[in-house]
């Protein structure tokens, strides 16, 4: 067996027999890896808590001929304040649900790796809610989906732009309208995600496209993968 070394951040686990948990990482070289953790879910563990979901890890493993092996693994990035604040920890749950949805395993990007490291990482830092909204643009916008914003998709109208739907490309006047309401503000901020402006949309945002923002990203992650996501559940009707 082959042993490798990677950067990794835990995506989620479940358990196996009696004693073991499969671990689902995203890692910054290989992509989405499957491992199994060998006793993990005993008291003497060694691994323990290193491997909770969110934390950034550098991590040694087996190849396996169905699943890898953790052998050894360092902490990175624990992200405390997810366990202090559910808020916090139900938007993290749904960037890792994101990116378990959005990859294949051995399907490597560098890009998408950075992007969730770094969204975590501003995510426990300062807790903004536009993180999540930021993040499913920027997602996105790798998997090659970039919504109109500018005019209407179906008419080429610039006026009267009053929701947003994926599935139909982007916004729609109030002639064509489907998909989920959008203001023209939130029309505006997502814009400027979209261009790379994310800092000036965190940091001027008012509440209450801050709140639109967090629930059009959550309809364009459903619409996207075709499902809705269970943490989207937790994070946007129980703690909200």
């Amino acid at each position: 067996m082959t042993l490798y070394r990677e950067d990794a951040v835990v995506l989620r686990s479940y358990k196996l027999g009696e004693a073991d948990r499969i671990i689902v990482l995203y890692t910054r070289t290989r992509g989405k890896t499957r491992a199994v953790a060998k006793g993990i879910r005993r008291t003497k563990s060694k691994f323990g808590a290193r491997l909770e979901p969110s934390t950034v890890v550098h991590a040694q493993l087996y190849e396996g001929r169905n699943l890898d092996i953790v052998t050894q693994v360092e902490t990175r990035q624990v992200h405390a304040s997810f366990r202090r604040d559910l808020m916090r920890y139900g938007r993290a749950a749904i960037l890792l649900e994101a990116v378990d949805l959005a990859s294949e395993e051995a399907e490597p990007s560098p890009a998408l790796f950075k992007l969730l490291t770094g969204a975590l990482r501003e995510l426990d830092r300062a807790g903004n809610p536009l993180i999540v909204p930021a993040f499913v643009a920027k997602l996105l916008k790798l998997e090659g989906v970039q919504p109109m914003l500018e005019a209407c998709v179906e008419c080429s109208r610039s006026d009267g732009l009053v929701s947003l739907d994926l599935s139909r490309g982007g916004v729609l006047c109030d002639r064509c309208r489907s998909g989920g309401f959008m203001s023209a503000g939130a029309r505006v901020a997502m814009q400027h995600v979209f261009e790379g402006h994310v800092r000036h949309v965190l940091d001027t945002t008012e509440n209450s496209v801050a709140e639109e923002l967090q629930s059009l990203s959550s309809i364009m992650l459903d619409q996207h993968f075709e499902r809705r996501l269970r943490s989207s559940r937790v994070a946007y009707e129980h703690l909200s």
